[in-house]
């Protein structure tokens, strides 16, 4: 059977999208997959990456004589992980090639499509890089740019939402950039909502945060919108402790002095739940300083909720007496 075209997606990105919404990609995925199947993903996806590359001309190219994509992906490495890719190549060789294009605005050099830590690895060992190059746009290098690397590696919320926003400032259209990250446009503005609002120096000093799922970062962006709380944030990842800390660790840290900072002073959360002695309902109750929110749970939840809606003016009143009774 012959060997698909690694760039037949790439120029007809809208037969690509279609194909793509038949598939489980990132948006797809939830609490509800198994890390397993998860993981089987993106190894399927890598390894159409390398079958689709085999069939090109592999050149070996000086390390001296490439330049990097010219928008960021990801973050920072993880260095146990590039340790282990700098161990594998030591002893086997470069299994995949990676993608460039000749530079385009430097006579002679090439610039780096995918395979940044291949490419890195190869000079760290003093050796020359297997490369594909291929002449291609802009718009086609940063589609397979984002393609490839969420294929090889399941890039964090954060990382894939940096990335879209940096494509947009540079003028990228949506449906260009929805190709890049795999994703659907749902997906796409949940991003741009989380990037908009989070300042960049601020998200890259809490780094990858490999754990930190799109509701956390979404919740995160909505808090740091107040201009307190932006300059809160500001103070705490300018702390020298703040950069020993993990990446997860230092979302947490942020998420827990924002919260304590929101806490009105001398009124400690008041947290708790409640349920009916027959379990039919369940209330979980939480007050912070001059708000108070009660959720029910269970099948009767909607029921119960409407009977205490209907009967507040006359709980208020009984709580106005009680109140005056304690005073007496």
């Amino acid at each position: 059977m012959a060997r698909r075209d690694v760039f037949a997606n790439i120029t007809s990105p809208q037969s690509e999208v279609q194909e793509r919404k038949a598939k489980p990609e990132y948006a797809a995925r939830g609490a509800s997959r198994s890390m397993i199947s998860s993981l089987n993903e993106l190894a399927e996806k890598a390894a159409r990456v390398d079958q689709n590359l085999a069939g090109e001309l592999v050149v070996e190219l000086d390390t001296a004589d490439l330049d990097s994509s010219f928008v960021s992906d990801r973050m920072a490495d993880d260095d146990a992980a590039y340790i282990e890719l700098v161990e594998a190549i030591r002893d086997r060789g470069q299994d995949s090639p990676i993608l460039v294009r000749p530079h385009p605005s430097h006579d002679g050099r090439y610039q780096i499509v995918f395979g940044h830590r291949r490419a890195r690895a190869a000079k760290d060992l003093g050796r020359k890089v297997r490369a594909v190059v291929k002449e291609i746009s802009d718009a086609d290098h940063v589609i397979a740019q984002g393609q490839e690397n969420s294929a090889r590696q399941n890039l964090s919320f954060i990382e894939r939402a940096l990335f879209a926003q940096r494509l947009l400032d540079l003028g990228y259209d949506k449906s260009t950039i929805q190709s890049a990250l795999a994703t659907d446009a749902p997906m796409l503005t949940r991003m741009l909502s989380v990037s908009s609002r989070v300042p960049e120096a601020v998200a890259l000093k809490i780094g990858p945060a490999k754990s930190i799922g799109r509701d956390r970062w979404i919740d995160f962006a909505q808090r740091i919108e107040k201009p307190s709380t932006k300059a809160l944030v500001g103070k705490f990842v300018d702390e020298e402790k703040f950069s020993t800390l993990e990446s997860d660790a230092r979302f947490e840290l942020l998420v827990a002095e924002i919260k304590k900072a929101e806490q009105l002073p001398g009124e400690p959360a008041d947290k708790g739940e409640w349920r009916a002695t027959d379990a039919s309902v369940r209330a979980e109750f939480k007050g912070t300083g001059k708000s108070y929110s009660i959720a029910l749970k269970s099948d009767e939840a909607g029921k119960f909720g409407r009977f205490i809606a209907d009967n507040l003016e006359r709980l208020h009143q009984e709580f106005l007496s009680s109140t005056k009774t304690d005073e007496r």
